[in-house]
């Protein structure tokens, strides 16, 4: 099967498609600088250790029952399971896995989750391709280059309020970039799959009303997964298609402007605004709690607190919190433990940590002792924390028993950007959530084989590793 497109000499293609394509092309030769290699490998590691650890929630095990019935050639392993079908299957379904929780990566600027569309394209499709450790790393870069300049050519946090999704059109082309380069896609070739990834773009924002995260999963991870294997897939099989699906008549940008809605028009060239240059990457935040990114400052504040002053939940009056309006808004008294802001804060209180285990322990909702401290925790929208936006910041005012109140201003969490996690931090993170499903020895050679991904010659090497 040639991998080589065939391209209509009577259609214009855009410069900016020309350098679009060119450089996703030329990307699987291009080394990653040294720095933005490491930051990939937190994100693969981070984003593989969200998919075992999802493997055993709700929105997992529905999505494993769901691979069970789909049979497919045995290309590529659904994650936690022995389940082995094509690469489209397995990219949709561990996709789920990578969002069946909260603990997956954000990219705030652009309003994404990248790594959980993106490292399950990559993985299938790099497993179908047999690719090399070092393919793998920077189909992922790419992808998440692809991911956030998207959404960002389209004003993500306006985009959304109109009702799209933006957890979902970004990463369907992340995913199709990541999946495209292991699938060895020439120029054309790129092309023809963004192509088919516009064509595939959809995802509206009724996920915030989805109480089991099942849907969610399935938008933020599930869905761009597939879409974007699938975009590559039918490119490598020989699919031809539309050559410049960002520029001409009816394009993509046609279709999704907003203008009328939210006053900004689409702004194409941000996909290519510093690439090669700009590693977004680099500007993706790594989660240290395993909740909605919203409560991440506050947790963070509310830690630093009680090993400040030795606070017992005993000793709180009143605790106020103010983050940003839409962050309340997701977060406020809802009935999962993992995105309700008042029960994890609660749970901080009473615990002095947040773990895995507290943060998904349904019970604990209805335990008195919590219910009687969150009766005392106030949210609040903030309209100076949504100015800051994307910085997800938090204001904490606690009032002790003793007439003492206590503040704390977090403005950048452990975890972002600003303030990255170093590797160790990170390989405790993912360690901890793997070594429950796997085993600790298998869950300590999963963390050392991809901090040393550039080693494996072969991806389906990993397999073993993460069969459960």
């Amino acid at each position: 099967m040639s991998k080589k497109s065939k391209t209509n000499s009577k259609t214009t293609v855009s410069p900016l498609m020309k350098t679009l394509a060119t450089y996703m092309a030329g990307a699987a030769k291009k080394p990653l600088p040294k720095h933005v290699a490491e930051k990939t490998k937190h994100h693969l590691l981070d984003t593989i250790a969200a998919m075992v650890s999802g493997s055993r929630l709700l929105p997992g095990t529905k999505a494993i029952a769901y691979a069970k019935t789909l049979g497919g050639a045995p290309q590529a392993l659904v994650i936690g399971s022995k389940i082995v079908t094509n690469a489209e299957q397995a990219a949709h379904i561990n996709g789920m896995l990578a969002h069946a929780d909260e603990t997956d990566d954000s990219h705030a600027a652009s309003l994404s989750h990248p790594g959980c569309a993106i490292v399950p394209a990559a993985l299938a499709m790099g497993e179908r391709e047999k690719s090399s450790g070092t393919q793998l790393l920077r189909a992922v870069a790419l992808g998440y280059d692809l991911c956030a300049r998207l959404n960002l050519s389209l004003h993500p946090y306006d985009f959304r309020q109109a009702g799209h999704s933006t957890h979902s059109f970004g990463p369907s082309f992340g995913a199709a970039a990541a999946a495209s380069l292991l699938a060895g896609l020439d120029y054309n070739g790129m092309r023809h799959a963004l192509s088919y990834t516009a064509q595939q773009c959809s995802g509206i924002s009724c996920w915030m009303r989805d109480e089991e995260h099942i849907e969610k999963a399935f938008d933020f991870g599930g869905m761009p997964a597939r879409n974007g294997t699938a975009a590559a897939s039918m490119v490598s099989s020989g699919f031809t298609a539309v050559e410049d699906v960002f520029s001409g008549e009816r394009n993509f940008y046609v279709a999704y402007d907003e203008t009328r809605r939210i006053g900004l028009k689409p702004q194409p060239q941000r996909l290519i605004k510093d690439l090669g240059k700009v590693y977004e990457i680099m500007n993706t935040n790594i989660k240290r709690w395993s909740v909605g990114s919203p409560i991440q400052a506050p947790l963070d504040g509310l830690l630093e607190l009680i090993r400040e002053h030795g606070i017992k939940a005993a000793d709180v009056d009143k605790l106020t919190i103010r983050v940003a309006h839409q962050a309340a808004n997701t977060t406020d008294n809802r009935n999962m433990p993992d995105i309700c802001m008042q029960h994890m804060c609660a749970v901080m209180l009473i615990d002095g940590i947040v773990t895995f285990k507290s943060s998904h322990d349904e019970k604990r909702m209805k335990d008195k002792k919590v219910l009687d401290l969150r009766k005392r925790i106030t949210l609040y929208g903030d309209d100076a924390l949504t100015a800051a936006l994307p910085s997800r910041q938090g204001i904490l005012e606690l009032k002790l028993k003793n007439g003492k109140t206590l503040h704390k201003h977090v403005k950048a969490v452990l975890g972002t950007a600003q303030n990255p996690m170093v590797r160790a931090q990170v390989d405790e993170k993912c360690y901890h959530l793997m070594a429950p499903i796997l085993g600790a020895a298998r869950a300590r050679k999963l963390c050392d084989a991809v901090w040393n991904i550039e080693k494996v010659g072969n991806i389906t090497k990993l397999r073993n590793l993460l069969t459960a």
